[in-house]
């Protein structure tokens, strides 16, 4: 504040708004509710979700100087220091030496989990917030700096270059997830904590909140985690990740090259205790709250080695004359691959269409998830499954399916003389389903709108390439007023969310909405599910907090404006 004192009288200014670090917002909100200075609403509106956010997460230090070398997409939160690394295999042997690594690719898949496991954070030159290192490490709540297109990675001399400066395996720099900057060297950073003060904000938070939080997790210490940041239910639950893991990777690919189906049954009989098992554990974890477990969703193509890798090997192969044993199986993978290479595997064979032409697939899934919630109610565990079918278009895509689910539960019940409750349902992530979703609704319990990918069909762009490319510039010349993944498109998307909610509601009064796609933990696109009546939304666990206080403020300026 300005102020000057003229004959004996105060005289303001002006005045402007301090600045003050999250922490200090936090503690000021509080400290004033605890003073009766300001009311608990007041408290919470004076905190922004954004500052929460903030605190989960290890940040640089402000009074630190850094070198920026390059700078791209802010995708997951966060800051990490650690070596270069370019494949999950070493990362992850480097890491149990006790050593910290930063995993570097130009872009992730799901081969490369196990390293993003091990590594304190995760750099990418392609891919946007909703690409698959962005999506996976928020949910580990690591940092990501995704789509850094200045930055030229070499894959086989094992360095990146960024900023006139190269970067060869071995040596340390940092990434900053919130900022999407690439650092030289090792800099100052505070931790993370969760202070008295930011519990009781969000306890406020949530007396004031209508729409339920939920978070997305694909393993059981995720459901630890999405409780301990009060999360009321999983939203999503990626089956496909638990495939991932390395014991169990030659066991899908197995599954994946059979020759006929007696064969992949075979495969699939090993996987079903696996699977079991792990939805036991999350089901455990989330006693007395719903678990939302998503059936098997991506092409198979994505759990096989990379079709350009492996010309590459076996073209070598040739080139040196050696025709060996190994060279023989990788032409026949090789084979396999080109087999199931598809141009465009987003909107390929995946998702329900897979699970049709193998419903063998959904079979042991289905019995995994039955199995392991009548284990469970037979030790008096609350149990509450929700299966769901992605990249549904049609009601009798989804008919179907709930046939294949429906007819294993009763097996299931009949062997184990036992049942449990449990809801079928879809994602809403293809703009047919939205515009028929009172068809589909005769046959859903639930729906759960798959926001990326609803997103990148309706604008009729690549989540990976769109932000990279062009979507940013976009932004920034105005031809769109936000970007589309990272807030929902109101006016496009949003529309045809609303239609699906009326219509679906008016099918089926009781059904259950909510959202999973990573627009669940954004402000605004939070505020646009309050409006649209959705009973819940599902973010990663580390954006929990931060989307509950979301929540009551979007419902708080709701009843303002009803008013």
């Amino acid at each position: 504040m300005e102020f000057t004192i003229e004959r004996g009288k105060l005289y303001m200014l002006q005045t402007r708004g301090g600045k003050r670090t999250a922490e200090a917002a936090v503690e000021i909100a509080v400290d004033m509710v605890r003073e009766r200075l300001i009311t608990k609403r007041e408290a919470v509106l004076r905190v922004e979700p954004g500052q929460v956010d903030q605190l989960l997460h290890r940040r640089i230090d402000p009074k630190a100087k850094v070198h920026v070398l390059a700078t791209g997409l802010a995708a997951s939160p966060g800051a990490a220091y650690g070596k270069a690394v370019f494949d999950a295999d070493r990362a992850e042997a480097m890491a149990k030496k006790g050593e910290k690594v930063i995993l570097v690719r130009i872009e992730t898949n799901p081969d490369d989990v196990h390293g993003m496991i091990a590594a304190e954070g995760v750099l990418t030159s392609r891919g946007g917030r909703t690409s698959h290192a962005a999506v996976v490490a928020r949910g580990m709540g690591k940092p990501c700096v995704a789509g850094a297109e200045s930055v030229q990675v070499d894959l086989v001399k094992r360095q990146f270059t960024a900023g006139g400066k190269k970067i060869k395996e071995g040596e340390p720099f940092t990434i900053d997830g919130s900022t999407g900057n690439v650092i030289e060297g090792q800099v100052a950073m505070l931790d993370a904590e969760i202070s008295g003060e930011l519990e009781e904000l969000l306890r406020w938070a949530d007396s004031f909140r209508r729409l339920e939080v939920w978070a997305n997790g694909d393993y059981p210490h995720d459901a630890v985690r999405a409780r301990e940041f009060g999360a009321q239910g999983i939203g999503l639950c990626r089956t496909e990740h638990m495939f991932m893991q390395q014991e169990r990777l030659p066991i899908v690919q197995k599954m994946i090259l059979a020759a006929d189906e007696k064969e992949r049954r075979l495969e699939l009989a090993k996987l079903l205790p696996m699977q079991r098992d792990d939805f036991r554990g999350i089901l455990a974890a989330m006693r007395g709250l719903p678990v939302i477990i998503r059936l098997i969703d991506p092409p198979l193509h994505e759990f096989l080695p990379s079709l350009e890798e492996l010309l590459v090997e076996v073209t070598r192969a040739q080139t040196l004359g050696k025709p060996e044993k190994s060279y023989r199986a990788k032409v026949e993978l090789l084979a396999a691959v080109q087999n199931l290479h598809e141009q465009n595997p987003m909107l390929g064979l995946r998702g329900c269409r897979l699970g049709l032409l193998f419903p063998e697939i959904i079979e042991m899934q289905a019995r995994a998830i039955i199995e392991a919630a009548v284990g469970l109610k037979k030790e008096r565990v609350d149990v509450r499954p929700e299966i769901m079918v992605p990249l549904v278009g049609t009601l009798e895509e989804l008919r179907r399916t709930r046939e294949v689910i429906d007819r294993v539960a009763q097996e299931v019940f009949k062997e184990t003389k036992t049942k449990v409750a449990y809801l079928v349902g879809t994602m809403i992530e293809v703009p047919r389903a939205a515009l028929t979703a009172g068809q589909i609704a005769q046959s859903a319990d639930f729906f759960s709108f798959g926001t990326n990918d609803l997103t990148q069909m309706t604008f009729g762009v690549s989540r990976d390439d769109a932000e990279g490319k062009f979507l940013l510039r976009y932004v920034e010349d105005k031809v769109l007023p936000r970007n589309p993944f990272e807030t929902l498109d109101r006016d496009g998307v949003g529309r045809l969310m609303r239609f699906a909610v009326e219509e679906g509601r008016e099918v089926r009064p009781s059904l259950s909405v909510g959202i999973c796609g990573e627009h669940g933990g954004d402000t605004d696109s939070i505020a646009l599910c309050e409006e649209l009546g959705l009973d819940y939304v599902s973010c990663s666990p580390f954006r929990v907090p931060a989307a509950r206080l979301a929540a009551a403020h979007a419902r708080l300026a709701r009843v303002e404006r009803d008013r």
